[in-house]
């Protein structure tokens, strides 16, 4: 099969940039081509925009695939890629989820300014994020510290920790290591202490569901271990109608043919929290998700949601 120039849509930020170049190197490996069969196409989103206001009230994760998912309907690129933390649980017709990237570490990173470790932080020292899980995290583990907004790149939240007075910040471990940051990391959150988002870490790629020959090109892509884990993460959401709006979090790992799950909702106050457990067959993945879901929406009662926005 040959393809002229596949055109790679993404977000026009340097850890999207470098998400779309892993790709295309890839690709380039796995199909012995060289990089000029390859365009990659940086689009700014509304998303990307949207930098002193909630998303949630703009209308969640959306915003930062709809630009690209119009181009791709429209064929102006061959395929998008993302980090599937951002994506929506309902796509518009006509395109899929075709291939998910091996997973990079799914943990989240907290980086101190004076201090190396959350728990070591002063009292009513302040904390940026504008992420509901990690505020209502951070309000369970320490609710003495201050929150504040700190949205955009990460170029731009590590500027602002070094020029404001915040005293720490988060940031996903796999976006650090993409871009060779790693070491700003100060501390590295374990999931049993600080429960990752669902899909964290993983990159996907997602083209129009009529294109076979585009699917078959990119399909030696595909990690079949991050595949299962998806799959149980994004039910999970899916039934819990996640968005930028709810607190909560999710992380499957594979572990030869079976799956474990660890899956929490959590109040914005920090609170209130349930957690649930719950492993099995990689061809259970799905039917986990959802059990999981289900079980903390009955431990919880529908109390609980009331305010989700």
């Amino acid at each position: 099969m040959q393809i002229p120039v596949l055109r790679i849509g993404t977000r026009s930020s340097a850890l999207a940039l470098a998400q779309a170049e892993e790709v295309r190197t890839r690709l380039m490996q796995m199909h012995t081509l060289p990089s000029s069969a390859f365009e990659i196409i940086a689009m700014s989103t509304a998303g990307d925009r949207i930098m002193n206001a909630s998303l949630s009230a703009f209308g969640g994760k959306g915003l930062f695939t709809r630009e690209i998912e119009i181009a791709l309907k429209e064929g102006r690129i061959d395929v998008a890629v993302h980090s599937t933390k951002d994506m929506p649980t309902v796509l518009p017709d006509g395109l899929h989820l075709s291939v998910y990237l091996k997973r990079e570490d799914p943990r989240d990173a907290f980086i101190g300014k004076a201090v190396s470790h959350l728990r070591d932080l002063p009292y009513g020292a302040t904390i940026g994020s504008s992420s509901k899980r990690r505020k209502a995290l951070v309000r369970k583990i320490r609710p003495d510290l201050k929150i504040v907004p700190c949205r955009g790149n990460i170029g731009t939240r590590l500027s602002r920790l070094k020029e404001t007075k915040m005293d720490g910040t988060f940031l996903a471990l796999a976006g650090l290591r993409r871009l060779h940051l790693q070491a700003v990391a100060t501390e590295i959150l374990e999931p049993e202490f600080f429960l990752p988002a669902p899909g964290q870490g993983a990159l996907v790629i997602e083209s129009r569901v009529s294109d076979s020959n585009i699917d078959a090109f990119i399909r030696p892509l595909a990690d079949i271990a991050t595949h299962y884990e998806m799959a149980c993460e994004r039910m999970f959401l899916s039934r819990l109608d996640g968005s930028c709006c709810t607190p909560l979090g999710g992380l499957a790992r594979v572990r030869g043919d079976d799956i474990y799950f660890m899956s929490m909702i959590i109040t914005q106050d920090g609170r209130i929290s349930h957690e649930f457990r719950l492993h099995g067959s990689v061809e259970d993945a799905e039917d986990i998700g959802q059990q999981a879901a289900e079980q903390l929406k009955k431990d919880a009662g529908f109390a609980f949601f009331e305010g989700w926005v």
